[in-house]
């Protein structure tokens, strides 16, 4: 029993030290591992189930749009990084370099891929020739390693798993139509997948993606307050295409540069899985991507007939969930306890008693709610059940963020709120740059995007007076 006890003891409380209980969720609910290597994480089975669920839900959605899946090389030559000179800037301080080739020093420096945009574009100057060649809709599923001082399981790593979509289009407005389509790819898969409500919108120039001309994001909000980056798509026009001389012939028989994008989501989304549902007793997923959906625990398994017939459900609703029997020998408190810890959406308990009245006790995991079900009723209520997880889940974000949203019209309010109001901040802004470089240095907060969803909070910029142009949400981020 000592050694099963460390799976279910109490963890941090998340009021105490928010930071302290997100590492202890990660690594008693079995998600992921230190590895001997700083800043990298071994991603152990639990959390690969999670994560291939979370891939295969993504994958679906962008092959339904005609995307097809590459895979491009994880090295890229020092001369090819250097042909697009504000992408390369962008990511010169994380990068990662192979200089020797077993015992010989290499003629050229290698990066290991903080991401592919240039070998994507080395690739297309060689298959793209004509506008019948466009678009090209490719993404592919890898690693990047980005050599980060400061790292945090699933948030922050030197190395993570990611996907990465690349498109060429003939036409500016086909690209820049293609950049918000994967948005709101992402948006939708966030809210209808993982019961993560989203503020859509565009990044200050300030704070885009190195190399492009416009950047789109999803901003979550964690249960601290803070928000976080859960999902990018950016336009890039043609400027990768002039720097690697892409040219297509077009309808017209005229030489044309074609119009880039990419896009990605990574591992960190189980990160904000874990801060946005997460509770004290350690994990809350979502059900379309939970590697259990429902766990089934027989009660006094030793009297006769108890295990057969959890294993008989069990072998019934593989059709309407995924399932799993924990028929092992530790008591039912450390399995009420541990299946809680690892954020299962929905308990079955069946016992004797139970068997006799042919009913069961499902308990959600989201609001420890118990329902007494027929078992011939299961097929049918179980699908339901999981719904109602996802929607309590949803709603419960949604207030929780629209709880935790200001307003503010002057520097001093933004500042006083961002002092003592965890949460987001809703305030105009002028456009400048030095206004945007003031509130950080000021309140400590970056403008997380400006929302499709305009208001006009006031007519004049939070921080210097003159006429606003954009209202921007503020905050603290992860």
């Amino acid at each position: 029993m000592a050694d099963n006890k460390k799976m279910v003891e109490a963890i941090t409380s998340m009021e105490d030290d928010f930071a302290q209980w997100y590492t202890d969720v990660v690594k008693k609910a079995e998600l992921a591992s230190y590895s001997g290597v700083r800043g990298c994480m071994i991603v152990r089975p639990y959390g690969t189930a999670l994560w291939e669920n979370i891939r295969n839900d993504l994958d679906s959605r962008f092959k339904a749009l005609g995307h097809e899946n590459i895979m491009m090389p994880m090295f890229i030559p020092e001369s090819l990084l250097q042909r697009e000179k504000d992408h390369v800037e962008g990511f010169a301080p994380e990068v990662a370099w192979v200089t020797h080739g077993g015992d010989e020093k290499l003629q050229e420096r290698l990066c290991v891929r903080p991401t592919s945009e240039t070998v994507f574009c080395e690739h297309y100057a060689d298959i793209i020739h004509s506008y019948r060649d466009l678009p090209k809709l490719y993404n592919q599923w890898c690693s990047v390693v980005r050599w980060e001082k400061t790292t945090r399981p699933f948030l922050r790593t030197m190395e993570f798993y990611w996907q990465e979509g690349h498109t060429m289009h003939e036409t500016a407005e086909e690209a820049l139509e293609e950049t918000e389509r994967m948005l709101n790819v992402y948006a939708d898969f966030c809210e209808e997948s993982l019961a993560i409500p989203v503020v859509k919108g565009r990044k200050t120039d300030k704070e885009k993606f190195a190399g492009a001309e416009a950047t789109y994001t999803i901003e979550a909000m964690m249960h601290d307050g803070k928000a976080l980056q859960s999902g990018t798509s950016h336009y890039f026009g043609d400027g990768f295409a002039r720097a690697f001389d892409i040219q297509f012939t077009d309808r017209n028989n005229q030489l044309q540069y074609p119009h880039q994008t990419s896009w990605g989501m990574s591992t960190r989304i189980i990160g904000a899985i874990i801060m946005t549902h997460g509770d004290d007793n350690g994990l809350v997923l979502p059900p379309a991507v939970a590697p259990v959906q429902l766990v089934i625990l027989p009660i006094a398994q030793h009297k006769p007939g108890v295990l057969d017939k959890a294993r008989e459900l069990a072998d019934r609703l593989q059709a309407v969930a995924r399932v799993k029997v924990d028929d092992s020998d530790n008591s039912a408190g450390w399995k009420f306890a541990e299946y809680e810890m690892k954020g299962v959406p929905l308990r079955l308990e069946i016992g004797p008693r139970d068997i006799e009245n042919n009913q069961c006790v499902i308990v959600r995991r989201d609001n420890r709610e118990k329902t007494v079900v027929s078992l011939d009723e299961l097929e049918t209520k179980i699908p339901e059940l999981l719904k109602a997880v996802h929607d309590g889940l949803y709603e419960k974000a949604l207030a929780r963020r629209e709880s935790m949203t200001y307003s503010a019209t002057t520097m001093d309010e933004l500042k006083d709120t961002a002092d003592n109001k965890p949460g987001l901040i809703k305030a105009m802004w002028c456009g400048d740059l030095e206004c945007e470089m003031k509130l950080k240095e000021v309140a400590g907060v970056t403008s997380r995007c400006m929302p499709f969803e305009q208001e006009e909070i006031a007519d004049t910029c939070v921080c210097c007076g003159k006429p606003a142009k954009k209202m921007v949400v503020w905050g603290k981020a992860y």
